[in-house]
């Protein structure tokens, strides 16, 4: 008796499911609403369209391959709300990459799990958020990092680890800074060539869950799975072009990644972040502004 190792399942709808990647998403958006505002994040003076979204995701899509980075390698996203978790986001879809999330809440301890657990190649981060110090807490992951060369860290406590982008400015040491990577990907033929040669089967994200009753578990989702659960929701909730979302959820989870910024590429609906972490006050004021 064969022995199944795999299974596609799949129901019966009136609406047939999308054959597309992520980023092949973001070409349709791009195409078919290129000057409707696709972005706007208040905090950070940021009013994209699709047009603009798409350029700047394979721009660093680029850049991400330009600094030693393969198709199939994870890179971690480690940031609250800002316009770059969804460049980095469709970016990575790009590039053939897998996005992990990384709860901006961790902890040291929690953040080693992560990273080790899955072998992130490299990490983009802010420098930190609320009481969190993420540069403190990577100067003790890899301990020679402020005299290491970026692209070549090495550390016993997350072996697979080279990359540390930085959202903002640098210092010198050893981070790649996220414009530096950006500048870097000025030729877009290598990126085309890996997105040509994707498939909708191939993973695209890995999510941890909470682990309330154990250590967190690493989901690992497809271009198909996330792109469907957005298209879905989307027309159940019959958002449309002319819409726009406010998304004060945070992106590491599949709540504002899948079902917020994912959804309205689907669609074409205006993604807005009230702030970077959940303040009501300033989700009430985007609400009536938006």
């Amino acid at each position: 008796m064969v022995k199944l190792l795999q299974s596609y399942v799949h129901g019966v709808g009136a609406d047939p499911l999308l054959g597309l990647t992520v980023g092949a998403v973001l070409d349709t958006a791009a195409e078919k609403w290129p000057d409707n505002e696709a972005i706007v994040v208040p905090e950070q003076d940021v009013r994209w369209t699709w047009r603009e979204l798409h350029e700047r995701s394979k721009i660093l899509a680029a850049g991400l391959l330009e600094i030693g980075l393969e198709p199939g390698d994870r890179v971690g996203m480690l940031a609250p709300n800002v316009a770059e978790w969804i460049i980095v986001q469709f970016a990575t879809a790009y590039a053939g990459l897998v996005l992990v999330n990384i709860n901006p809440a961790y902890r040291l301890p929690e953040l080693e799990y992560a990273l080790e657990k899955v072998g992130c190649r490299a990490i983009i981060s802010s420098p930190g958020f609320k009481s969190s110090d993420y540069r403190a807490m990577f100067r003790e992951l890899v301990p020679g990092i402020d005299s290491a060369k970026p692209g070549e860290l090495r550390s016993k406590r997350v072996p697979g680890l080279r990359s540390l982008i930085l959202i903002g400015e640098t210092t010198g040491d050893g981070y790649f800074g996220f414009a530096d990577v950006c500048a870097r990907g000025k030729d877009s033929r290598r990126v085309d060539s890996v997105s040509a040669h994707l498939d909708f089967d191939d993973p695209v994200n890995i999510q941890f869950t909470s682990g309330t009753t154990g250590t967190p578990k690493a989901a690992t989702l497809t271009h198909h799975n996330i792109v469907n659960n957005a298209h879905i929701a989307a027309g159940l909730l019959r958002i449309t072009d002319s819409d726009r979302l406010c998304i004060p959820v945070p992106m590491y989870h599949c709540f504002g990644m899948v079902l917020g910024t994912l959804l309205c590429a689907t669609a074409g609906a205006a993604i807005i972040f009230p702030s970077a972490g959940f303040n009501a006050a300033s989700t009430l004021e985007i609400l009536e502004k938006e």
